[in-house]
């Protein structure tokens, strides 16, 4: 059991930390204005800091572990090496917050903001990300295996070479962002968003693709062997050199798509439409 909170005031907390103390682990301090402050390398592990202001400040290497941090603010903070593991961000503010190579492995991002937020090479491994937004957060080369990302909206998000093995996407919006050699492999996306995404040399091989819409999508060289795409929208997607082996494509409208030397070998294309469909052959149908 971790220790009850020490309330602390935000003049003694600078105070202290003036003089050199960096251990403020399970303090409480709730909505304190520490915005602009330079806190780096400070313990607040399993501390109570809901409804702070954090905005601007310097947070490098912090360490945040199991703490709660519901409703606050760490707008355009920098958070870069900082420690979140197991710590409830529910319906905090990150935007523009810098959190490269941060430490976040199941945290709680329950309806929290992170627009435009740097993510690169952050660990979010089993971290819950339900119905928080993400428009052009960058996570290139991020690790979410096994993230929760129910409704999540991240249009425009950068994710390439991401890590999303056995992701839980459903209904996730992912309009027009940039998935370039991402790893879901395993990853569920029913009804998700994908619409002018680019997906080329990802490799999403046994994926649940159900009812999705990669309409306009660029899939070219991407490897959805073993998958499910019944029922998606696929008009006018391209397909170059796209690896669909024993894919279930039935029920799913490839209009006007583009699959030059697409791989269908076993393939279930039972009531699919071709209409306009450049094959894998060179013939449209």
């Amino acid at each position: 059991m971790p220790p009850p909170p020490t309330e602390i005031t935000a003049e003694a907390l600078l105070e202290r930390y003036a003089l050199g103390e960096r251990d403020f682990r399970s303090v409480q301090l709730i909505g304190a204005n520490l915005s602009r402050q330079d806190l780096g390398g400070a313990n607040f592990r399993q501390a109570v800091l809901r409804d702070c202001n954090f905005s601007g400040a310097k947070l490098v290497g912090v360490n945040f572990r199991e703490a709660k941090l519901a409703e606050t603010n760490f707008y355009q903070a920098n958070l870069t090496l900082s420690n979140f593991i197991g710590a409830d961000l529910t319906e905090a503010s990150l935007v523009e917050a810098d959190l490269t190579e941060a430490g976040m492995r199941s945290v709680n991002l329950i309806r929290t903001n992170l627009s435009r937020a740097i993510l690169r090479e952050t660990n979010l491994n089993e971290a819950t990300f339900d119905h928080a937004v993400l428009p052009y957060a960058d996570l290139t080369e991020a690790s979410l295996s096994r993230a929760k990302m129910l409704g999540v909206a991240m249009p425009h998000a950068n994710l390439t070479n991401a890590n999303l093995t056995s992701a839980l996407m459903n209904g996730i919006g992912l309009e027009e962002a940039s998935l370039v050699g991402a790893l879901l492999s395993g990853a569920t996306l029913e009804g998700a968003n994908l619409q002018g995404a680019d997906l080329s040399r990802a490799k999403m091989t046994g994926s649940h693709l159900v009812n999705v819409n990669l309409a306009k999508a660029n899939l070219r060289g991407t490897n959805l062997s073993w998958s499910t795409l019944r029922g998606s929208n696929l008009r006018g997607a391209t397909l170059y050199r796209t690896k669909l082996c024993w894919t279930n494509l039935s029920g799913a409208d490839l209009t006007d798509a583009v699959m030059i030397n697409a791989k269908l070998d076993y393939a279930n294309l039972r009531h699919t439409d071709v209409q306009g469909t450049v094959l894998p052959d060179g013939f449209t149908r």
